[in-house]
């Protein structure tokens, strides 16, 4: 008789496609990216997307695999290619994206066997731009129907989202997580003179009855809030490579360790060293162990500075 794994399952949803970086391709997609961290932090990760029956496809796949994340729930499209995304690395460090539509993973579809997946996963991971398109948005939302801990990443991107959608989305999210000019565009359209982050979570809580949201605020760090408490924690000290996947790498540290139950300011120390680890280096999917992280918090705790990692 096989035993169940002990390993906590989360699943991701959205897009998976090829970060064209002035210091070339890698994979990426914020979902992808997600998903990738999990399983380096020792989670059993999942990625439900759809790629191009191209080469761009093949090499995606290949590289899903290589990370130990099944292939299998990767769609394949015969019509549509698989999607490449101009990534512009501006003077600040921040990254602008030429997302290109329609691409494949906008017409990820429903597939019958998803539910026994879904119903055992510990968390379900989706982000706004991955439902951008009618066909993978009706996906989404019937996976919905089976997911017990829903962790909504927002995503805005220019032009591809709407207040409908992003406010059908909070309402089915348990976890909310997003930037503050995100958290602060979201309260104006129900409240326009809300102007504090403090008000902004107090809508948040009481129109779409969320149960946790997280703030990513750059060199200012993190911010949990739950109905009933706050915690803020500092960003780390870092030379700055890109910050590209940034926030996804904050948000699988936060969700790894939550789900192993650790407290949370060990939880959001460790998501913030992660966030500052990842923009240490170039690209959102760099290769590392655990015991890289562990080495660069354990330094930075120190105050020993690494040149490169």
């Amino acid at each position: 008789m096989k035993t169940r794994s002990t390993k906590k399952i989360t699943v991701c949803f959205g897009e998976i496609l090829w970060d064209m970086l002035p210091t070339g391709k890698k994979p990426g997609g914020a979902p992808m990216n997600v998903a990738y961290h999990l399983q380096k932090l020792g989670l059993q990760s999942y990625m439900i997307s759809r790629v191009g029956q191209d080469i761009a496809g093949e090499e995606l796949t290949g590289f899903v695999q290589s990370i130990g994340l099944p292939a299998n729930y990767i769609q394949k499209d015969n019509l549509h290619k698989t999607s490449e995304v101009l990534a512009t690395i501006k003077e600040n460090h921040e990254v602008s994206y030429d997302i290109v539509f329609p691409v494949a993973w906008d017409f990820i579809s429903w597939q019958p066997e998803y539910e026994t997946l879904l119903r055992r996963a510990d968390a379900f991971i989706f982000g706004s731009l991955g439902s951008r398109n009618s066909d993978s948005r009706e996906a989404l939302f019937s996976m919905l129907e089976y997911t017990a801990y829903n962790v909504f990443d927002v995503n805005i991107r220019e032009p591809y989202y709407s207040q409908e959608l992003i406010a059908a989305l909070l309402h089915r999210s348990h976890l909310v997580k997003v930037n503050a000019a995100e958290l602060m565009m979201i309260a104006g359209w129900y409240d326009a003179s809300c102007n504090t982050e403090e008000g902004a979570i107090e809508m948040l809580f009481k129109v779409f009855n969320i149960q946790e949201v997280l703030i990513t605020k750059g060199s200012r760090g993190a911010t949990y809030y739950t109905a009933s408490f706050r915690y803020d924690y500092p960003a780390y000290s870092i030379c700055v490579a890109d910050t590209v996947g940034s926030g996804d790498s904050f948000l699988a540290a936060f969700l790894a360790m939550k789900l192993g139950e650790q407290p949370v300011e060990v939880t959001l120390d460790y998501a913030v060293a992660m966030g500052a680890f990842i923009t240490a280096q170039s690209g959102a999917c760099p290769e590392y162990s655990k015991f890289d992280l562990d080495r660069f918090i354990w330094k930075r705790k120190l105050g020993i500075e690494e040149k490169s990692i």
